[in-house]
Formats: structure tokens, C-alpha cells, sequence
């Protein structure tokens, strides 16, 4: 593969990547009520746990209905 190729590969990646990032925090991934947040003065800390889960189940989902045709 060409440098070129590759590159705009990795651009497309990217760009999907902030369009699911921008739609997931549209859907409240990240404020769920099992997300735990710490916040100290000049520090933040996110822990997901719930938003983890709910999208492990839905690519598990997904991609068993992508392999099994």
C-alpha cells in the first residue's frame, strides 16, 4: 500500500472515529448512572464502567451478526 493510500485510510479512520465519539456523547454515553467521575482541584477522573458495558454488548452484537453469514 502507498503512502498515500495509507494516509487517507488513516484519515477516514479518524473522521469515523470523532463522528461515533460525537454520537455516543449525543446518546449520554459517558453520564450513565454506573459512570463513576472523581474531580479534585486540578484533576479529573472518568471511570465508564456503565458505558463500557453497553457498548461491549452492543459490538459483541453486532459483529456475531457480521461473522455468522
Amino acid at each position: 500500500m502507498s503512502v498515500g493510500r495509507a494516509l487517507i485510510v488513516v484519515g477516514l479512520l479518524i473522521v469515523a472515529i470523532g463522528v461515533v465519539v460525537t454520537i455516543a456523547g449525543a446518546l449520554g454515553l459517558g453520564r450513565l448512572p454506573g459512570d463513576l467521575e472523581f474531580k479534585g482541584r486540578n484533576v479529573r477522573v472518568s471511570v465508564p464502567i456503565a458505558s463500557s458495558i453497553i457498548v461491549s454488548i452492543v459490538l459483541t452484537i453486532v459483529l456475531n451478526l457480521l461473522v455468522r453469514r
